[in-house]
């Protein structure tokens, strides 16, 4: 059998079995299984597979991962990569796979938050995609990353790891149930530490940033001029009838956002407030028929400059909003004039990746 049969072969059973993309899944599982780039399969495709270094190994690997993809099992998972802003994010089957949808998020801050000066902290992080990308791209002084899953958190850590070698400012990871794990607590001073301060045991060192996680909460409330989240947003009826790579491979806990898909939102925006400095501004990835609903929430909690940007496919994607003088978080914020809840569409960055 040659290269191009085995291609042939892994097509027709995915094609079977209902696989979008069946040609194209198959031909990335064989490159990737056999370690061939595209230029030298179209050139050894001829060739048969008893015939390559390993051949025989490698055509039962490549016919087990057609089996598997066959199953549903996404992708991205059985390659453990997904590309996202133009870096290759690692994944697994306990985090939700990071989307394209999502980079209009992370554009959107780097494009209207250029300075470096700046505190982000990232709500509900999954793999990390958000944090580090702007950890990376935007070369913030501080990126905190929060989420409710210990397993998602190694996946971010080793993201962080992996991408963050130059990054000057500090990357860390806290295990925490929204922003419990932030909440004001005084605590008890562990051996060698001083009181009120928060343990924090690095990990995985990612160059002069320490990949860390908060194991006990900070004695003072944090405050930062970013906050971002990609939170479960999709009405938990409504997960059923997804496709099966979705509702049957990806982490429900990272899918379900209530009945109404806004439970995570008021949180979010009644909670969140009080982690922000005057001024501060907020980014939220919503569904596409969720941007009126969104921008509603946060005005009632004392938000402005409310607008919802939209994708390259022109769906609602983001809602972004400012911390107003109305908001009750502590804080003697300048006055603003409201504006009007605007709907913008997304552009291209300057400097694309």
């Amino acid at each position: 059998m040659t290269l191009q049969q085995l291609l042939d072969q892994g097509t027709e059973q995915l094609r079977s079995a209902g696989v979008p993309d069946a040609g194209l899944d198959a031909r990335y599982l064989l490159l990737d299984t056999f370690g061939l780039g595209l230029a030298s399969f179209l050139a050894d495709r001829g060739r048969t597979v008893d015939g390559l270094p390993g051949g025989a190994e490698k055509a039962q690997a490549y016919e087990a991962l057609i089996a598997r993809r066959a199953g549903r099992i996404p992708l991205q998972q059985l390659l453990g990569v997904q590309e996202f802003m133009g870096l290759e994010f690692f994944v697994n089957e306990h985090v939700l796979i990071p989307r394209q949808d999502t980079e209009t998020l992370v554009e959107l801050v780097l494009e209207e938050r250029k300075q470096r000066d700046l505190d982000v902290l990232d709500v509900c992080t999954g793999s990390g995609c958000i944090a580090v990308s702007l950890a990376r791209l935007g070369e913030y002084r501080s990126v905190t990353a929060l989420d409710v899953s210990a397993e998602a958190l190694k996946v971010a850590e080793k993201n962080a790891a992996a991408l963050l070698g130059e990054y000057d400012g500090d990357f860390r990871l806290v295990q925490s149930d929204m922003f419990a794990g932030l909440e004001t607590k005084e605590t008890e001073a562990q051996p060698g530490q001083e009181p009120g301060k928060a343990e924090i045991l690095p990990e995985q060192a990612a160059g002069k940033a320490a990949a860390s996680r908060d194991l006990t909460r900070p004695a003072l409330t944090p405050q930062f001029d970013i906050l971002v989240s990609n939170p479960p947003y999709i009405p938990s009826q409504v997960i059923e009838g997804l496709e099966p790579e979705v509702r049957d491979h990806e982490p429900r806990l990272a899918l379900d956002g209530s009945p109404d898909g806004l439970k995570f939102y008021r949180i979010l925006a009644s909670e969140g407030k009080r982690f922000l400095r005057p001024g501060g501004a907020v980014y939220f990835e919503i569904g596409w028929d969720q941007a009126q609903a969104v921008s509603a929430l946060l005005e009632r909690e004392g938000f402005t400059q409310i607008r919802t940007v939209k994708d390259m496919a022109g769906m609602d994607r983001v809602v972004g909003a400012v911390l107003g003088a109305a908001a009750d978080n502590g804080h003697q914020a300048p006055g603003r004039s409201r504006e009007t809840v605007r709907t913008i569409q997304a552009r291209p960055m300057e400097q694309g990746i």
